[in-house]
């Protein structure tokens, strides 16, 4: 793995500040504290402001395209998260616009691509159900064909954003006599259909996401991704990326894992609990002199820079365990006040390690648990067998 430091141009330089100077006029403390009570990673004035400023467009295009290039689509990257801008459903944007880019037909793009690029149309998942976990192709949502149409009927949970999506990207069964993975198809299907229901469901950390229901939901055909009992091969792609899983570049400046935003999270939390456990007492005593705190800490900070600086699916379990293992003792090394919520009286860090701690949960699950990609790694990247049931 290269460390080095990458040598920015004059130009790259007067990016990075053109962007820090927007990102810091537009993510302003109102939208920070709007985003914390209501936990939806989301504020439509900033996405529409990115996209006005051709901020979307050239994330969302290769640099052939005309498209951030590969040093400024990573300070892009670093300047998002440094300024907390509130910012998932971004990537679940794009990520799902590429693929009707691909599979979609002429119409479905015409309709969705020009506004996915301007910031007006938005986009999220819907694959997981309420008793399906993380495997999705045990689909129980279903889609008749009628004529030229589909009737959609299911649910799904998890369904993040949907509230202030346009269209979800929803896999249903066409075919259940088939095997599973061949009877799926993917739909593009709006949010404002007849018969689509959407209701929140608060997480242990604080984020909004939705259960979302489909009750004899009608959508033409256009609105198909790809071949009918074919949705397999255009999930594929899009799990792929969100697990972190594609093909990387070789220039060594993209992000190093999936969730890298979480820990850096942890890791502007560790700085600030660091200089709380150095700084003296009235009695001019610092915590961090004790040995066993200095220990702790210090262990801390080792594994959350190893779980930073591991690639792909490694990093995506190493920052996870790192988070559930790393910040409940940070928690503990600020005693009773850091166990209070930002904004409580008294609490330490302002509730910075509590917040850590109600993230590391969810970390492990968001795009598949760590147990999904454990076994990844043991079959893909150690070549394991898959493990034998015992016969009853």
């Amino acid at each position: 793995m290269d460390f080095s430091v990458v040598d920015l141009s004059d130009e790259d330089r007067a990016f990075q500040r053109e962007l820090r100077g927007f990102l810091g006029a537009v993510v302003t403390d109102e939208v920070l504290a709007r985003d914390r009570a209501t936990g939806e990673n989301f504020d439509e004035s900033v996405h529409l402001a990115l996209g006005d400023a051709g901020y979307l467009a050239a994330d969302y295009r290769s640099e052939a395209e005309g498209g951030f290039s590969a040093v400024r689509r990573r300070i892009w990257e670093l300047e998002i998260g440094r300024a907390h801008t509130p910012w998932f459903h971004w990537g679940t944007t794009a990520m799902v616009a590429h693929t009707v880019e691909r599979f979609g037909s002429p119409e479905l793009r015409d309709e969705v691509l020009p506004g996915v690029v301007s910031g007006r149309l938005r986009l999220c998942l819907g694959y997981t159900e309420p008793e399906g976990g993380s495997d999705v192709a045990t689909c129980k949502t279903r889609a008749v064909r009628d004529g030229d149409d589909w009737i959609v009927n299911g649910a799904k949970m998890f369904t993040s954003n949907a509230h202030n999506a346009h269209y979800v990207f929803l896999i249903a069964n066409t075919d259940p006599a088939a095997p599973k993975h061949k009877s799926l198809t993917m739909f593009l299907l709006p949010l404002d259909a007849p018969g689509v229901e959407i209701q929140p469901l608060r997480t242990v950390d604080g984020d909004r996401t939705n259960i979302t229901y489909y009750s004899d939901v009608r959508i033409g055909d256009r609105y198909r991704v790809g071949d009918v009992n074919g949705g397999w091969t255009v999930l594929r792609g899009a799990l792929d990326a969100e697990h972190g899983t594609v093909q990387r570049d070789d220039d060594g400046l993209q992000k190093i894992a999936v969730m890298t935003e979480h820990i850096t999270l942890m890791a502007e939390a560790v700085d600030r609990i660091a200089a709380l456990l150095g700084t003296p007492d009235a009695e001019g005593h610092r915590r961090v002199d004790d040995g066993a705190v200095a220990h702790r800490l210090g262990r801390g900070i080792a594994r959350m820079e190893a779980a930073m600086s591991t690639p792909e699916m490694f990093g995506r379990v190493a920052i996870a365990q790192t988070m559930r293992d790393v910040s409940p003792d940070l928690m503990d090394l600020l005693g009773a006040a850091g166990a209070l919520p930002t904004g409580t009286p008294g609490a330490a860090d302002d509730g910075g390690a509590e917040y850590v701690f109600r993230l590391a949960g969810p970390t492990g699950i968001y795009g598949g648990t760590l147990e999904v990609f454990r076994n990844m790694i043991a079959r893909h990247a150690l070549g394991l067998a898959p493990p034998v049931t015992a016969a009853r």
